[in-house]
């Protein structure tokens, strides 16, 4: 969704986030295959925006499979992150699985690859994303949070 005020845009996304667990590692996608990608250099979660009708649970096992091969026969909603990236609002709804099946298959986004869990924290990452990797390392209940970025430099964190 994409609303114009007095020649300011500011683009509003939903998007899914899932870190895949296997063997004490996560399932890490490092973005740079896209010339044009706000993650690009960066190792996040696999996931990806909604479609259209689509729900969380939905756009997540669709998105899940288009990036990796893998279906997930169970997952945990465990929170709901709000991004403010410069003229970016996103909703992303943070999910993991430890329950799949499937061959895993190369991702046209970038390169997947089962990253220990304790080296997950030194890749390079979004400035906040240690923040609730460390919530779903300590399997920490649901949790919110809000974070803002400005020119790929965090300003703000909330968390409720």
């Amino acid at each position: 969704m994409i609303y114009i005020f007095e020649k300011m845009v500011i683009v509003m996304d939903k998007t899914t986030l899932c870190y895949i667990e296997k063997d004490d590692c996560y399932l890490m996608l490092y973005r740079n295959k896209k010339e044009v990608d706000i993650n690009k250099g960066k190792w996040i979660g696999v996931g990806g925006h909604f479609e259209a009708e689509e729900t969380a649970d939905e756009c997540l096992l669709r998105e899940v499979f288009e990036e990796t091969g893998l279906i997930l026969n169970s997952f945990r909603l465990r929170g709901e992150i709000v991004f403010y990236i410069d003229d970016i609002v996103e909703t992303s709804y943070l999910y993991t699985s430890n329950d799949f099946n499937g061959i895993l298959k190369e991702c046209d986004e970038g390169i997947l690859k089962w990253i220990p869990k304790r080296e997950v924290l030194d890749l390079p990452l979004w400035e906040a994303d240690p923040l609730f990797l460390k919530k779903l390392m300590a399997d920490e209940p649901f949790f919110k949070m809000v974070l803002t970025y400005r020119n790929d430099k965090l300003i703000s964190v909330k968390e409720e």
